[in-house]
């Protein structure tokens, strides 16, 4: 339990909040360091198993990177979808542009082709006529040569518009073929994050699950740490001393509260003397056998307060003892759970491995 408002001194507010998308690593003077041998198998597990329920494994962050970067060729071919849809409906259109002009020109062709049969004919009863009407052939072979040149210009044109109908049909089938290719693409990275994101829906799942591991064990952790405690097993994080055991979590908790926004500070591990040296301060009726909560300010009797294990912290932010209303507590509530820490209801700052 907590004494009177503990100050510490409060981290400088960061200039921007930047939200951890996996663990946030918080740099400070002292790295805590894994609890040693010394301290009991339990109190050893429950790290071990914070550390897996944190620390992100190179196989779960290669999956986060491999979503990340699907998520970005999804969006690229959706947009390749976009643009190919556009291009092969503009090539399609053309094609049956090129159907109709192809169409126009071969009948165009053919009635040449008629006209100049036709005049061919005319030519030959002309020419057969007796007696001879020089005129009349003259004309004819006029309307022949005129005919002829007639369906040369439209055999030209006919050729014309059939190559151009042939490479706007090529054009349309490899416009058709690369939509199709986009449209695969697509569906196949679609179905890949999906994939994805059911493993990494797992594997958080896994993490979460030593979380609570961990937190079933919190009171075996407390009972043996007491028996076999020293002030060698406490260490610094962000000068709060706390057990080596919690440093890596609680660092963690820092860490994620300040990429929020809401920085952390406060004071941990005290020592028995100090905690007889409270009761004192507090006005608790009897040093030994007074309830805590007969203290002016709660204070657990010397002996069995967690923060002489250092397995609970009085959290501070920006110099002020948390009240229920403050942005640290909100965060606390609704994150510090994750990383092992518990509140004591009747104190918004007091937290601990246990909520004790």
């Amino acid at each position: 339990m907590t004494t009177r408002h503990i100050r510490a001194r409060a981290w400088q507010p960061s200039t921007a909040a930047i939200v951890a998308v996996l663990a946030v690593f918080l740099t400070t003077a002292v790295t805590p360091t894994a609890a040693s041998a010394s301290t009991p198998a339990v109190a050893r597990k429950w790290a071990s198993l914070m550390h897996s329920s944190l620390a992100p494994s190179p196989a779960y962050v290669r999956l986060r990177q491999t979503l990340s970067a699907q998520r970005t060729s999804l969006a690229t071919w959706a947009d390749r979808l976009t643009q190919r849809r556009a291009v092969q409906l503009d090539a399609q259109n053309t094609v049956t542009t090129m159907v109709a002009t192809d169409a126009a020109a071969r009948t165009r062709y053919a009635l040449a082709r008629e006209a100049l049969a036709t005049a061919r004919n005319n030519l030959t009863v002309a020419s057969q006529q007796r007696p001879r009407n020089a005129t009349a052939v003259t004309r004819a072979k006029d309307a022949v040569t005129a005919a002829a040149k007639t369906t040369a210009a439209r055999r030209t044109e006919a050729r014309t518009a059939a190559a151009a109908l042939k490479t706007a049909q090529a054009t349309a089938s490899t416009a058709t073929g690369n939509l199709d290719a986009a449209g695969v693409a697509w569906d196949r990275t679609y179905a890949a994050i999906v994939t994805n994101q059911r493993r990494l829906k797992a594997a958080d799942a896994q993490r979460a699950a030593y979380a609570t591991q961990a937190a079933g064990l919190s009171r075996d952790v407390v009972a043996q740490v007491r028996g076999t405690f020293t002030v060698a097993d406490t260490t610094s994080v962000n000068g709060i001393t706390v057990h080596r055991n919690v440093a890596y979590a609680f660092q963690q908790m820092l860490g994620a509260a300040k990429a929020d926004g809401v920085s952390l500070s406060g004071g941990g591990f005290r020592t028995k003397q100090r905690q007889i040296e409270l009761r004192k301060i507090n006005g608790c009726p009897n040093v030994w056998t007074a309830p805590a909560s007969s203290c002016r300010v709660p204070t657990a009797i010397p002996g069995t307060s967690l923060h002489e294990l250092g397995l609970a912290v009085d959290i501070t932010s920006g110099g002020r003892t948390l009240t229920r209303d403050s942005a640290g507590f909100r965060w606390l509530s609704a994150h510090a759970a994750r990383y092992g820490f518990v509140n004591l209801p009747s104190e918004a700052w007091h937290w601990s491995i246990t909520g004790g």
